[in-house]
C-alpha cells in the first residue's frame, strides 16, 4: 500500500511510531523502516502483532467500505475479512491484504463480512519496501 509518512517519532522507552495518511485514512503505526527516513510517500506492507479475538478486539463493522482511522492509543482497520480452508484470516483492507492470526475460533458466518480490527498503534507494523 502507498502511505505518506507525515513524521516519524521515537516513544520514549518504546518504538518508532510513523504518523501516515492513505486513501482510506489516517493513523499512527509502529515503523520498521529507517529511523532516519524523511516525510513522504512509501509502499509499505501492514502487519498485525496480536492475536485477534472476536468480541475483544475484532467485531462488525460500524460502516461499509475500507477504512484506517485512530481511535485513542489504537489503530481501527476497516475491511473485508476473508476466511482461509485452514483457519487463515485475511483482512481485505483496500489494495492490500492483511494476514491475521486469531486467538479462538470465530463466529459462524463471519467470512465475507465487513469487519472492524482495533489493535494498539505499537502492535501494527509498517515495512517498507522498494518497487
Amino acid at each position: 500500500m502507498l502511505v505518506e509518512v507525515v513524521n516519524i517519532a521515537k516513544l520514549p522507552g518504546g518504538p518508532l511510531l510513523a504518523r501516515v495518511r492513505t486513501r482510506i485514512g489516517d493513523t499512527s503505526v509502529r515503523w520498521c523502516g529507517d529511523p532516519a527516513a524523511e516525510p513522504g510517500e512509501y509502499h509499505v506492507e501492514w502487519t498485525v502483532d496480536d492475536d485477534i479475538t472476536w468480541g475483544r478486539n475484532a467485531g462488525p463493522a460500524t460502516g461499509l467500505g475500507h477504512g484506517i482511522r485512530r481511535s485513542g492509543h489504537r489503530s481501527v482497520l476497516r475491511g473485508r475479512l476473508r476466511l482461509e480452508e485452514d483457519g487463515v484470516g485475511l483482512l481485505d483492507l483496500h489494495d492490500v491484504t492483511v494476514l491475521l492470526d486469531f486467538a479462538e475460533p470465530l463466529p459462524d458466518g463471519v467470512d465475507g463480512t465487513w469487519v472492524e480490527i482495533l489493535v494498539r498503534c505499537d502492535r501494527i507494523a509498517l515495512y517498507p519496501y522498494e518497487l
